[in-house]
């Protein structure tokens, strides 16, 4: 039997954007690619959730960084809010966002050949090359 889903509810740094989402289980997914890792100044942690439930209040603007993804950020202070892909027009928000300590388990890694020598994330999950990261979002477009 499926878990219910649980709403999260969470805000950027300065309160002016607040997001309420719903995620059935909330694991975590990494991304260690260059676009994140300016953008974050680290890698990129999204929460997973239930699709077309996340619902974003006040000044919230995106930026087109590729041909198929976007990037969220509070107009007003500047916080990350979430990663989106435009094939399918989900937006993966940003898992610090949310005050709920328990989000869940780390459980993927993107673009984890580009994960900086200074950090790793412990435990087991999967880890994707860029090759495979890049063949993952593209294999809709062929």
């Amino acid at each position: 039997m499926a878990e219910a889903a649980k709403t999260l509810t969470g805000r950027c740094l300065c309160g002016a954007v607040t997001l309420t989402v719903q995620s059935e289980i909330p694991r975590l997914r990494a991304c260690h690619c260059d676009m994140c890792r300016q953008h974050t100044s680290g890698m990129f942690i999204s929460v997973d959730t239930v699709p077309g439930t996340l619902e974003v209040r006040g000044p919230a603007q995106s930026f087109a960084s590729s041909e198929w993804a976007e990037r969220g950020f509070c107009g007003t202070c500047g916080s990350t809010l979430w990663y989106g892909t435009v094939h399918d027009g989900m937006r993966h928000p940003a898992a610090g966002l949310f005050d709920a300590a328990d989000l869940g388990e780390m459980t993927l890694e993107f673009f984890a050949d580009e994960c900086p020598q200074g950090y790793a994330l412990a435990g087991e999950h999967r880890k994707l090359s860029t090759e495979e990261t890049i063949a993952m979002f593209t294999e809709d477009d062929a």
